[in-house]
């Protein structure tokens, strides 16, 4: 069949689309009936939970000493909703864990998954256990490009089943890999989303071990855990497979338990992690999740985006946490699928960013709001001294959905994130712990390779939208990013669509240079004629963007000033990057291409990749290999 031929089908594939939809949401009225309403949800009932904290074997070989952990990833129920309500059906990471209450070492599951404590420069060592042994309780697609672990077509023959039961094939059995986001490790244990593993003997073709070692060289930071698997990713983290990985350096001055601590920031029962992810639930506490797909004559059941109708803080909806009055240090992940954050404090208080996706800034930012996208972390400062005895705070949200031209949020829902309260102890405020005027320095690096032009599109015929990509490319493409181990790159990323996107490297942070606006529809225009619609199976040629810019360039904001290894590309935007494929220990005159200052040679198989991280676009094609070259 000819190129045009395949068109006009896909064309004429898409006119049924509408009435297909129509048909299948009628078949699925009983689940639609199911759906929770949020405003019966209870609100401020429950007590923020605030995850365990592996406890790992230490292990000591020729001096050296490991941290060993087994951790399972299972399907079991956990109180989400408040209590009183029924329990959710999740999947969760598991292992031994020490009792936050008793000090016992105790096996606990949850979601999120328990915390990594790690040291840097000491190895941890994971062994992942897959024991997920029924059905995925979500609608996997698999006209996607997918694990696909029992080797299924991509298009099934039709007619194709609605969700309810789905492909019983792709249902089961169920792949996972875990990826340490903003982690610096070698590929086989960067969790390659073709490295994935089911609990029987299924095997992607990435795939090594089940075994991750990570040397934790890097500087002290938040990092997070998560699911990775090709084409399900989206389904396995909004299920429930997810947590903190946070990692410290014992001689860092501003957590040192030697340190005075007037001289430290707030640790011990004053230092938190915080997950914000939105969630829709049906009346029995499961998980919704949409089971009719925007094109399902193209993809049954996949849709471009989950927007949540609640807030969950630590796996849990709408929590409560009592604070005294003194200063807490917040470590702050978006893990949603999509949805955007932008929070504040119902009393417009302040408080100081001191740290990004990979460390420290170089002097706190002080705010009264913060944008976090998916995959994003900082690292907050919050001072409650000022607070009144009893008073209560709400954490706010007040960022569109899908960002930032979507709905605005509810006020009575999607605007409430958690609150605060303020003890009632009336006696004086407690001694605060210092603020840092100066944190780290943050060298400036400097381009010494060819940069990189890379438009974010979509094949989306009649505008409905069948595949988001990265210059066009599907996964398949061959690979064009191909930088030189120890270069230093600018990477131009030109959004063209609708919405904003926030986009991830693996293995290597980078540095924001500017922002700046263009004329996304001429550039769009132009790039498709000159390079045909997406999806691609070539490099395109790259489109100069200087006529197309509408105004000068912009720094980045202070409290994304340092290394991130996540950022947001805005609508009608050029996000310029400086990418550097070197630690960023490195000092800026030695690093140079062709020259590997990391302990591990990075362009060892399977290699890396990096990708739009809202989930579903990345299970369809937003996602690319990156093979550094020696």
């Amino acid at each position: 069949m000819s190129n045009f031929e395949t068109r006009v089908t896909e064309l004429l594939a898409m006119k049924l689309d509408s009435l297909v939809s129509s048909m299948n949401k009628e078949s699925v009225v009983e689940n639609e009936k199911t759906r929770l309403d949020p405003l019966a949800i209870p609100q401020f009932v429950d007590d923020l939970p605030i995850p365990d904290v592996f406890d790992p074997v230490i292990e000591r070989e020729c001096g050296q000493v490991t941290h060993s952990y087994a951790v399972d990833i299972s399907q079991f129920e956990q109180q989400v909703l408040p209590s009183g309500m029924p329990k959710s059906t999740v999947y969760g990471y598991g292992g031994v864990v020490k009792d936050r209450q008793t000090g016992d070492c105790v096996y606990k599951r949850s979601v999120p998954g328990p915390t990594f404590e790690a040291i840097c420069g000491q190895s941890v060592k994971v062994r992942y256990i897959n024991r997920l042994v029924e059905p995925h309780m979500l609608a996997v697609d698999p006209t996607l490009h997918w694990a696909n672990p029992n080797n299924m077509p991509m298009e099934p023959p039709k007619p194709w089943p609605l969700f309810p039961p789905g492909f019983p094939k792709a249902q089961f059995p169920i792949p996972v890999v875990t990826h340490l986001h903003g982690g610096e490790n070698p590929a086989i244990y960067d969790g390659h989303p073709d490295a994935w593993f089911t609990a029987g003997e299924e095997r992607g073709s990435a795939f090594v071990t089940t075994e991750m070692i990570y040397n934790n060289k890097q500087s002290p930071t938040t990092l997070w855990y998560h699911d990775h698997a090709m084409g399900i990713t989206r389904l396995n983290v909004v299920a429930g497979l997810a947590g903190f990985y946070l990692l410290r350096d014992p001689a860092d001055p501003w957590e040192s338990k030697h340190a005075a601590c007037v001289f430290s920031l707030p640790r011990g029962e004053y230092e938190i992690p915080l997950v914000l992810q939105d969630r829709m639930f049906n009346t029995d506490g499961s998980i919704y999740y949409p089971e009719v797909g925007t094109a399902p004559s193209v993809h049954p059941y996949w849709v471009p985006g989950y927007i949540g109708d609640c807030n969950l803080v630590n796996g849990k909806v709408w929590p409560r946490l009592s604070v005294e009055r003194t200063r807490y240090r917040f470590r702050m992940l978006n893990g949603s699928n999509e949805r955007v954050y932008n929070i504040s404090f119902s009393t417009g208080m302040t408080f100081w960013v001191i740290g990004s996706d990979d460390g420290y800034l170089e002097q706190p930012a002080e705010m009264t709001s913060l944008l976090i996208a998916p995959g994003e972390r900082y690292d907050l400062l919050v001072d409650f001294s000022l607070c009144q005895p009893g008073e209560q705070i709400l954490l706010k949200n007040d960022a569109p959905a899908p960002y930032p031209g979507g709905e605005p949020v509810e006020e009575n829902t999607t605007a409430r994130v958690m609150r605060f309260d303020i003890a009632m102890n009336p006696c004086p405020p407690i001694p605060q712990p210092y603020i840092p005027k100066y944190l780290q320095q943050i060298p400036r690096l400097q381009q010494d390779a060819p940069s990189r032009l890379i438009v974010l599109n979509a094949e989306a015929p009649e505008n409905t939208v069948l595949m988001m990509t990265l210059n066009g490319l599907p996964w398949m493409a061959p690979v064009t990013e191909t930088p030189r181990v120890g270069s230093t790159e600018d990477w131009y990323i030109i959004n063209v669509l609708g919405g904003a996107h926030p986009i991830h490297l693996h293995l290597v942070p980078f540095q924001i240079i500017s922002r700046q606006p263009i004329n996304a529809n001429a550039y769009q225009q132009r790039w498709q004629e000159v390079n045909g619609e997406p999806p691609l199976m070539h490099e395109p040629q790259a489109i100069p963007i200087e006529p197309y810019l509408m105004g000068p360039p912009v720094g980045p904001q202070p409290q994304e000033s340092a290394w991130k290894d996540t950022v947001l590309v805005n609508v009608d935007e050029v996000l310029h990057l400086r990418v550097r494929f070197a630690p960023p220990s490195v000092p800026i005159c030695a690093a140079k291409p062709g020259i590997n200052f990391f302990p591990f040679d990075p362009s060892a198989a399977p290699g890396y990749v990096w990708h739009c991280h809202i989930l579903d676009h990345e299970d369809n094609e937003m996602m690319r290999p990156l093979q550094i070259q020696p």
